[in-house]
């Protein structure tokens, strides 16, 4: 037969599991609250730190510097052949106006503003060298101001001959 549980022991126990409960719920002070500190309330915001100002560039090694004043001197060489064949294309354009497409006229018109347009493209190679080296410089964060204002230097002649090149193969398209 099964074992009977005495009558005492089991009074007993729940009267020992309500009194241990009772011994966690009392509160003598020593636990920190978890209401808001008045250090929480604050809502001020205050603006970031400035940023630190960032070191100067270093400046063009003279090897870069010299380059660059090789590839000005080399569109302006080009700029200088443009200049010499500019009156001979204006001439050959105005006689070939009215002439139709394949004509003697035309064709030697054609082949003046060609001549215009190889001068220009020597002004291109070296205004390639410019932007290359003007790349190179921007991504190893060296000064680029002495750069920039040699590209805009040639960028300007080559403007300027794109201008005349527009305007003689309008007119040569009429």
């Amino acid at each position: 037969m099964g074992m009977a549980m005495p009558r005492n022991s089991s009074l007993l126990l729940p009267i020992a599991l309500g009194l241990a409960l009772a011994g966690c719920a009392t509160d003598d002070g020593s636990y920190p609250s978890l209401a808001k500190r008045p250090a929480e309330r604050v809502t001020a915001t205050w603006p970031p730190a400035p940023p630190l100002p960032l070191p100067a560039p270093p400046p063009l090694d003279s090897a870069t510097a010299g380059r660059l004043g090789t590839l000005l001197g080399q569109v302006r060489a080009a700029d200088a052949r443009f200049g010499g064949k500019i009156s001979r294309a204006r001439s050959t354009v105005a006689a070939a106006r009215g002439a139709a497409m394949g004509s003697e006229a035309w064709s030697v018109a054609s082949v003046a503003v060609a001549e215009l347009e190889a001068a220009r493209a020597q002004a291109m190679m070296a205004m390639g060298e410019l932007d290359s080296i003007y790349a190179e410089a921007r991504t190893e964060g060296r000064d680029v101001t002495e750069i920039e204002a040699t590209r805009q230097r040639a960028l300007a002649i080559i403007a300027d001959q794109d201008r005349t090149l527009d305007s003689l193969k309008g007119e040569l398209e009429r």
